[in-house]
């Protein structure tokens, strides 16, 4: 994995491969917070996130539901993806509020968490986690860095 280095992705399949390298080192118990503006990518790095756990799909934005839970296919790892899309989070309430309501703590001792529009309150809910961001280019072109932050276990 090319950490805290700048990777351009041309293609969505880039960015899957991106997403898929990153998901073959994840544990049970990581945190992977998505930044970036819409249509930078993000559910297409989680698409590669599970094929690189090996979890049963098809991996859509979780927008309406908020999350889906992905449980792990008999040849992978065994670790489920939790993945989250805090989009809409905070329309009625706090998004904070609203985030602790999912009740992630819980899944992040057995599963890989994934939260897109997440930054600035996922990061609360583990030590430590993987922050990825994601920018669009007016080429189309993504770029992508992720980055470890806090302590890993």
């Amino acid at each position: 994995m090319r950490w805290d280095t700048v990777v351009e992705l041309p293609e969505p399949a880039d960015t899957e491969a991106y997403g898929e390298e990153l998901g073959r080192e994840l544990a049970a118990g990581d945190l992977v917070v998505l930044s970036g503006p819409l249509g930078a990518g993000k559910t297409a790095l989680v698409r590669g996130l599970a094929r690189g756990l090996k979890v049963a799909g098809p991996i859509t934005s979780p927008t309406f539901v908020i999350a889906r839970e992905h449980r792990p296919l008999p040849e992978g790892p065994g670790v489920p993806l939790v993945h989250v899309d805090a989009y809409r989070l905070g329309m009625v309430g706090s998004v904070a509020d609203e985030l602790d309501d999912l009740d992630l703590d819980t899944d992040l001792t057995e599963a890989v968490v994934a939260v897109e529009w997440g930054e600035g309150v996922a990061e609360r809910l583990a030590e430590s986690h993987v922050l990825v961001h994601l920018e669009r280019r007016a080429d189309d072109v993504r770029e992508a860095r992720a980055e470890r932050v806090g302590v890993r276990a």
